[in-house]
Order: C-alpha cells, then structure tokens, then sequence
C-alpha cells in the first residue's frame, strides 16, 4: 500500500488549473472516500470508476477489505464535471501496485462508462492549454477529444478509447503493453466562412449592405431598423460571411470557451454567430448563475450577436450589455465567487419601428419612440455605431432577374484591404481595428485636418453629440477612408459617417 500521484486539470473559460490527484490505500473495511471540495459528479465517480476498473479485467475495489482515499489538490478549488474518472482510476491501480510506470509529465482526461470505455467530455482544450504551461509534455483524452486537444502545440496528445488501451501504454512490464499513436496536430483552415446567405442574394437594400461592409471592416456595432419582410435577418446571416477568418489564437480562444460551455463546437476558423432568442433571460445573456457561468454574449467572442427584434427583449437584459459592448468583457459577481469572462463581439441588432405591419409613416425615428418608448436606454443606443435603415424593396426590383457580380467576394476583398491598412497602422497598439480604440490611442493614431475638425465642431453643435459620439464618429469615418485606400479622414468620409448616426 502507497500512495500514488496522478495530475489532471479543472478548466475555466480561457484558463485551466491543475489537479493533483492523491490516492491513498489503508486496510480495514471497504470505503472510498473523494476530498478536496468535489461536485457531485466527481463523487459518483466512486462508483464509475470501480466498475470501470472492473470490467477492465483488474480486481474490483469493492471486493478488497481497504479504505482508499481519494484527495483532489488544491482543496480550496472547486471540482466538477465527470473527467476526473480516467485519472481517480489510474491513480487507485498505480496505490494498489497493479500498474508501475512513470507518469510525472502526463496529464489524464476522461469519463468512464460501467465497461471500461472513455467518453468525450467538455473543457478539453482549456485544460490542455493549461498543462502545456504547467510543464507537462503529454496528455491522455478520450478519442473523441483527441481532434480538439491536438489543437495546442507544444504537448503530445494521445486519445484512447478505453481504460485498457490507457494502461497498456503506461505499464510497459505488461504483456498487453501497446504505445498509444500521437494524434497529429489539428490543422485550421484559413477559408472564408461561406453562409447560406450571401449579399448577392439580397435584392436592393444598397445602403444596408454598404453599412455592413464597414461595420465588418471596422468590426463597428449595426441597429438595422425597417419593416417586417424587408430582409434584416438576411442581411445578419450575410453579415456573418463577410467577416475575415479567425487567427490561430482567437480560434484557440473561441474553441475553448465553447468547448467547455456547450460540449463542443466545430473546430473552424469561422468567427461564431449567436441569436438569443427575445425572451432569452439576463443570465443567459450575460451569464451568472450560483456557480458564475459564461453567457450568450462569451459565445460570441470574437463573432456576432445577432439580436433580432431589439426592442422585445427585457429591458434589464439590454442595459446589462453596456459594460460588455464598453469594455469587452462581462463582469459576475456571486457569492461563491466573482468571474471576468470575454465578450469582445460585434452587435448587430434589428428591429421593426412598427407594432403591425408599417403604418404609412417614413419616420422611423418617430414611429419607434411612439411604439417602444422607453424600450430602449440611451446608453445602449449610445454605443451603437451605425443605423442602417431597411426599408421596403419595390416590385420591380425584386423580380429583376438581371445578372449580378459577386458581391460577396468584392466586399470580402474590400474589408481584407481595409484590415490590413489597419493592422499596419496599430501596430503598436493593444487595438487592431478602429472600433476598438481608446481615447488616447484615437488621439494619436489618428490625425484630423483643420477642415475635419471644423466640420465635427459645427456637427457635435448641431446634433448635440456626447463625447463617445464624437469618438464614434471619427471611427466611423476612420474605417470609410480605409475602405477609399486614403490616409487621412476626408470631408467625403465624414458626411457618410454622419448618415449612419442613430437617428433618435
């Protein structure tokens, strides 16, 4: 009887932290004891993992007069989530003397079923990235995690499909003794994400999907506000494919947060596309709970939020997007702890300024103060920074069956270009695109003509513009120029920002 040691990690949303399993065994009756502040399903691991053990061909726990004692280190952090099975299984076999091996810079992850077999579970890639920093140089998953943990450099993953198959390449004095094979590492395509919808597919609406070109070149927030019927659903779902592929590391981040929060997303580098539904609640939105989890707004890290009927939704629930779309991230705080989770996406909202179908007024600023007055604070709308209107389409356009080009791949073409005038131009800035710009970087980074600032002057008089208003609007304009290949902020650039402002 010894005690053995086996490493496995707890993940969190873009972090992990390492778990030192100790298994002690002593004589007297049977007991299996799990410490170390576990959840409930690291407790019932007690009875998994001893049928696992069992079925794999080794004696079962149950049936030795011991008491083993399973503690879970650091006891002062919370465990949870059933991949704690495969380690608690190794390190009973490695106590009891049936397994021999040296396994100090060996992670393990994985659920036991009652035979033996290893199922996928969440957190994975987190978890990896965690042991790569911690030291260790493999890791052991569950086959169907393999594709997911080989993501990260750096560290050899192994996958395997049952508790058997972990063994064999551990105890190399077995008969049965089999190396595992290395998985490869899981490459990420570059490609554009092709949507189901694509602009060429949107018959007229000109100045919305001009809007959406900048707002996906500046990655800039959109409220689209029109009748129902007149393609703002659309107009989101193209909106999706114009934005440029994820870099390795954002892909990494956005994998892992969806990873440990909704099982597993599809290894892409596609920024992500959310749409909560109008009756989604505050916390699913934002996140929270006892146990503070992340929110719809974490799962569109890096991608959109499509939020469809704007004004629907609860009034709490909007104004609890001011520190996301503020400062890119959500901050929970709960008694059993307090959490920082990521929330840097582009808001792309749409509503209808009429309660039927359109009461025969233009104005859509009017009409909506009348219908959702109240709806709608004015710090969100604050931090909105193009309004694009999507008004009716006329018969003829509609059934123009006229060729046309490939709108899709100019404007993809367009915000490519812009992107990298920016990339170039921030360098040297924690921000790599306009909308992301601090006050003190916008300053520096971006020079006015006497004639642009005379021209804002008399527009923040006229339309009585709030300091981040005007911050919004030099951004905008910003991202117009690099659009137009200029260096400088023209007056042209600045009338076409304007036109976007939200008119309420």
């Amino acid at each position: 009887m010894s005690i053995a040691r086996i490493h496995t990690a707890q993940p969190g949303v873009l972090r992990g932290d390492i778990v030192t399993i100790e298994a002690d065994l002593a004589r007297g009756l049977y007991s299996f004891a799990v410490v170390g502040l576990a959840g409930k399903a690291v407790e019932e691991a007690r009875d998994r993992v001893s049928a696992a053990i069992k079925n794999s061909g080794f004696k079962n726990p149950k049936s030795e007069n011991q008491k083993l004692v399973v503690s879970l280190a650091p006891a002062d952090l919370k465990k949870d989530g059933p991949l704690f099975d495969l380690p608690i299984a190794i390190a009973y076999l490695f106590a009891s003397g049936t397994l021999k091996g040296n396994v100090d810079k060996t992670l393990f992850i994985g659920e036991l079923s009652l035979d033996g077999t290893l199922r996928p579970v969440r957190g994975v890639l987190p978890a990896v990235v965690a042991g790569k920093k911690a030291g260790f140089t493999e890791i052991i998953v569950p086959e169907g995690n393999q594709t997911e943990a080989a993501l990260v450099e750096g560290i050899v993953v192994y996958g395997a499909k049952t508790l058997s198959e972990v063994i064999d390449h551990i105890d190399h004095s077995r008969e049965t003794h089999q190396l595992l094979k290395p998985a490869e590492e899981t490459e990420l395509s570059g490609d554009w994400f092709d949507t189901h919808i694509r602009l060429e597919d949107i018959k007229g609406q000109e100045s919305a999907k001009r809007g959406l070109i900048i707002a996906a070149a500046g990655l800039h927030n959109i409220l689209m506000a029109g009748p129902p019927g007149t393609g703002k659903t659309m107009l989101a779902r193209a909106f999706q494919g114009l934005l440029p592929p994820l870099s390795r590391e954002e892909a990494l981040e956005v994998t892992a947060i969806h990873s440990l929060v909704d099982g597993m997303r599809e290894i892409t580098s596609a920024p992500p596309f959310r749409t909560p539904h109008h009756t989604a609640s505050y916390v699913s939105l934002v996140g929270g709970g006892t146990s503070p989890r992340p929110g719809e707004v974490t799962l569109a890290h890096r991608g959109v939020l499509f939020m469809d009927e704007f004004p629907e939704f609860d009034r709490r629930t909007l104004d609890a997007l001011r520190q996301p779309l503020e400062d890119r991230v959500v901050n929970i705080s709960r008694v059993k702890g307090s959490e920082c989770f990521p929330a840097d996406f582009v808001l792309v909202a749409a509503m209808n300024p009429y309660r039927g179908t359109e009461d025969g007024s233009t104005d859509y600023a009017a009409s909506m103060m009348s219908t959702y007055k109240g709806k709608i604070s004015g710090p969100i709308l604050d931090r909105i920074d193009l309004w694009l209107n999507v008004p009716h389409v006329d018969y003829d356009t509609l059934t123009n069956v006229q060729e046309v080009g490939d709108e899709t791949k100019h404007a993809r073409e367009q915000v490519f270009k812009s992107r990298e005038r920016q990339r170039r131009r921030y360098k040297d800035c924690i921000a790599n695109v306009n909308s992301r710009l601090s006050s003190r970087e916008l300053e520096a980074m971006v020079q006015l003509s006497k004639e642009i600032k005379e021209t804002l002057r008399q527009s923040a008089a006229k339309l009585n513009l709030s300091p981040r208003s005007l911050h919004r609007l030099i951004k905008v304009s910003r991202t117009i120029a690099d659009l137009e290949d200029s260096d400088e902020i023209l007056t042209p650039h600045l009338l076409e920002a304007l036109q976007y402002r939200v008119k309420l």
